[in-house]
């Protein structure tokens, strides 16, 4: 049994209406995530057996749009560190609640329960080199060097156990002049699914959600959640025969309203699939995600392997 924790950048629950990419496509993924509802604000809460959805909360009660720094140091550790710091703050994590991920971040909460954690995403060798010699981190790379895990880089990707941000590898090959195969989305997921053989939880990062919500690209925002849509349908229908639990969630909004280039106050989705979906039917906020995500695998390893 495993947790796999998919973490979508800048999606919220918004208006239904032309300025909302997912009320202008169907999304299958989407739609089956909010039990058959349409992926926007119309969508209520949703529970069946060991299927959960709800919108939740990314604005902690701290005035102004919430931003990536803060709300992703929230997500992941617990701690409402918007209104540590007064304010929303991003994109990367600011210095007075970094440490936060460093100490009390999902990775260090679960590896000290004896949990095994993986971080599926692979990045540049040029990326790490930058992030390592200027110490500029994003908030998931931090808190995986910080809890003592590998970053993946392109070994991982030519051995098939890590994922490029864009799923299909095709960014790296044309634009980074990489000598990597392109793949299909479903395979993408079949390697996600691979690592729950091996590992507790697999943190998978996709942020062109967010890009493209800044870009107020209609075109853009269409073709990345119809990629997305297929990696997420392939994990959604291989996990009754795999025996994985699934969740999926956001820091902020943005891509769901492309009327405005910021981020947005909506509420963001929260999505279980899988056995201990119960242990989440009272998360409200991005703040109570991974306190319940130790609590699930309390539930299932006791303090332990």
């Amino acid at each position: 049994m495993a947790l796999v924790f998919i973490f979508i950048d800048g999606v919220g629950l918004g208006a239904d209406n032309g300025h909302n990419p997912f009320a202008l496509n169907d999304y299958p993924a989407f739609s089956a995530m909010a039990g058959g509802q349409s992926f926007t604000s119309e969508a209520g809460p949703y529970q069946n057996g060991n299927h959960f959805f709800s919108p939740v909360d990314a604005c902690l009660g701290v005035d102004g749009l919430p931003q990536s720094g803060t709300g992703q140091v929230t997500l992941f550790t617990g701690v409402n560190s918007a209104l540590l710091l007064g304010r929303h703050f991003g994109p990367y994590p600011h210095s007075a609640i970094r440490e936060l991920l460093a100490e009390r971040s999902i990775f260090q909460k679960i590896g000290a329960e004896k949990g095994v954690c993986y971080f599926m995403n692979a990045f540049p060798q040029r990326f790490i080199d930058y992030a390592t010699t200027t110490n500029r981190w994003s908030s998931t790379t931090f808190m995986t060097v910080k809890a003592g895990l590998k970053l993946n880089s392109v070994q991982e990707i030519m051995d098939e156990r890590a994922i490029t941000a864009e799923l299909t590898q095709d960014v790296w090959r044309t634009r980074l002049s990489m000598d990597v195969p392109v793949i299909t989305e479903n395979e993408a997921a079949d390697r996600v699914i691979t690592a729950t053989k091996s590992n507790d939880i697999i943190l998978v990062e996709y942020y062109l959600t967010d890009k493209a919500g800044h870009s107020r690209d209609v075109t853009l925002a269409q073709k990345i959640l119809v990629r997305l849509d297929r990696f997420l349908q392939h994990l959604i229908n291989n996990q009754p025969e795999h025996d994985y639990t699934l969740l999926l969630t956001s820091d902020h909004g943005n891509l769901e309203d492309l009327s405005v280039k910021t981020h947005t106050r909506n509420p963001v989705p929260f999505f279980v699939l899988g056995e201990g979906a119960a242990v989440f039917h009272d998360v409200a906020s991005i703040q109570d995600v991974t306190p319940h995500c130790v609590e699930w695998y309390r539930s299932f390893f006791g303090h332990g392997r």
